[in-house]
């Protein structure tokens, strides 16, 4: 049918001549437009709401004790981080009310390049979960790392000509834009003058670097720690992305933007979150429970958690129960609770009392056969290291800095310098080593925060350049889990006295293994728990904690394979 048939059909289905396929019959619903809940039936056909008020259709549903909102909308976040497949993540997350994610894969680009982005964009197609992309910005993140490929603005050009690339994602070298950095420019002048999003990442900016990086175009920030640091920068006309992840948790410092003064300026975001924290807290419902249990109103959150993740990315008629709009939405039995009873993807129910509808199945069978059929070859066997001995592991001097770990926080702090391992005083080796082209470049220094009383802890998983970095009480496990990943081709790993604890490959660009939900949490599980059972601090995560040690654009002090990295002064320093 012709775009005007289809169009005489809708009006005529809106008017009530056309019975609806679906009506929900005397169902509350949020009106985003209006902030409030109101009551009416629904009418769905074609994959749209037809129309609210008074309907008979096809097929009805008695939802007078329910209430409808719409599909959660994550406005931020890596499907690399999750550890599992595109598909495996949106079988983890149907459940939990989620219709669209917009994710960044600048961890696999920064591994596989090119390769990486297009076997991420491959990958998440035809999911029952709309899958969009930001093109990365900074791969590398910075000079002082070493990656696999780079990304640079030639091909940030290409990639926003794919229909669903809506931006250029998190502009993390802020130095760089203020200093107007020639190929950083480039990259935000290819995005503005496709008018698409630019997405911003500047933790602590303020007053007029502030005013230089949103007049270069970065219009929102996942950064902020607290409410003045975020009002500041939505006064300078930025969108705030609410943080709730694995490793970082903003949601209770900035809560209060929820109110009815800010709220229409945020959206609620993932970031990083591992498969166990989706299968038992959840996703973005998690953070709506979470918000509304501190004192947050209901309206308010659902709005943030849909409709204006739609707005700011320009995801037209998406994120509101309206007529015309796609029919994404959520059926739930307590909205304070965020009790979900069924998930609706394009009018077609995907999930219920959390199984998988015969029509969900189908889709990931699909999905399934269609994957046999991709070149993986970019994204396998990127694990390649110098040969290392004890030798290897020593620091470049006599002291070495200390990098203090903050929980809760992505943010590190200075605590000075150590002369070795003194596991009394929480004082660990940290190494960082080059993986991707062998050139035999190691990071060391110490760390503080981290607790672990014995063995050795690793991950090729270390933001952003995803380079190996491990911690540990004696240089010898630290050598040998070094070498668990090496095998692995990629991974996590635990051991101690000489002996392997717990292990999990990541073949997939060392960033993601091949297991289902439910196997990968099992060893995830088992990994925390291992490192748990040798000190690790029970207020961290971890492995997220650890691979974000690397990231060296966020304050204060960050190891990459280069060595010391002071954040602040931009500068290497140990």
């Amino acid at each position: 049918m012709g775009i005007c048939s289809d169009m005489k059909r809708d009006i005529k289905t809106a008017l009530g001549e056309i019975k609806p396929q679906l009506v929900l019959k005397n169902a509350t619903y949020l009106n985003v437009f209006t902030n409030e809940f109101l009551k009416g039936d629904i009418a769905i056909s074609d994959g749209i709401f037809a129309g609210i008020g008074e309907y008979s259709g096809e097929h009805e549903i008695d939802a007078s004790d329910y209430t409808i909102v719409p599909g959660f909308i994550d406005g931020h976040m890596h499907l690399e981080s999750s550890i599992i497949t595109p598909a495996e993540y949106a079988k983890a997350v149907i459940h939990h009310g989620t219709s669209a994610v917009i994710a960044d894969p600048h961890e696999i680009a920064n591994v596989c390049g090119k390769a990486g982005i297009d076997y991420m964009i491959e990958a998440s197609d035809n999911l029952p979960v709309d899958v969009y992309f930001m093109v990365p910005s900074c791969v590398p993140a910075t000079q002082f790392d070493e990656t696999g490929y780079g990304i640079d603005h030639k091909n940030v050009k290409k990639y926003l000509d794919n229909e669903r690339v809506l931006g250029l994602a998190e502009m993390m070298n802020y130095p760089g834009v203020i200093t107007c950095d020639r190929e950083v420019i480039k990259k935000m002048a290819a995005a503005r003058k496709k008018d698409t999003i630019i997405d911003g990442h500047a933790p602590g900016l303020t007053g007029k670097q502030l005013a230089a990086y949103v007049t270069a175009g970065a219009m929102s920030g996942h950064e902020c720690s607290e409410s003045a640091e975020a009002i500041e920068k939505m006064r300078a006309g930025q969108w705030i992305m609410i943080r709730e992840g694995t490793a970082v948790k903003n949601l209770k410092k900035l809560v209060s933007l929820l109110d009815d003064r800010y709220y229409r300026r945020c959206m609620l975001v993932t970031d990083d979150r591992h498969p166990g924290d989706l299968k038992t807290e959840g996703h973005i419902d998690n953070i709506i429970r979470k918000a509304i249990s501190l004192g947050a109103k209901p309206e308010n959150v659902y709005t943030a958690a849909s409709f204006n993740a739609a707005s700011y990315f320009g995801l037209k008629r998406t994120g509101a129960i309206a007529p015309g709009y796609k029919a994404d939405f959520v059926i739930l039995e307590d909205i304070n609770a965020v009790k979900i009873d069924s998930v609706y993807k394009n009018g077609v129910r995907m999930s219920q009392h959390k199984r998988l509808t015969k029509e969900c199945r189908a889709m990931f069978t699909n999905k399934a056969e269609q994957m046999k059929n991709v070149d993986k070859s970019g994204i396998k066997d990127t694990v390649h290291i110098a040969k290392l001995t004890a030798e290897s592991l020593k620091t470049p001097s006599e002291e070495a800095k200390v990098i203090g770990v903050v929980e809760g926080e992505l943010l590190t702090t200075d605590c000075g310098t150590a002369s070795g391992i003194n596991v009394k005083k929480d004082i660990l080796k940290l190494c960082v080593v080059e993986r991707h082209h062998a050139t035999g470049h190691i990071g060391v220094c110490y760390v503080k925060g981290y607790k672990l009383k014995e063995g050795a802890v690793a991950t090729s998983i270390a933001h952003d350049s995803h380079n190996i970095i491990a911690v540990g009480a004696s240089d010898s496990d630290i050598l040998l889990a070094i070498r668990t990943i090496e095998r692995m081709h990629g991974g996590m790993a635990v051991v101690n006295n000489g002996r392997v604890l717990a292990e999990l490959a990541h073949p997939v660009a060392g960033l993601m293994c091949e297991l289902d939900v439910s196997k990968a949490q099992k060893k995830l599980d088992g990994l925390k728990s291992a490192a748990y059972g040798l000190g690790a601090g029970k207020g961290i995560d971890p492995f997220m904690t650890l691979s974000f040690i690397s990231l060296p654009v966020i304050p204060k002090l960050r190891l990459t394979s280069l060595g010391v990295v002071d954040v602040d002064k931009f500068s290497i320093i140990g």
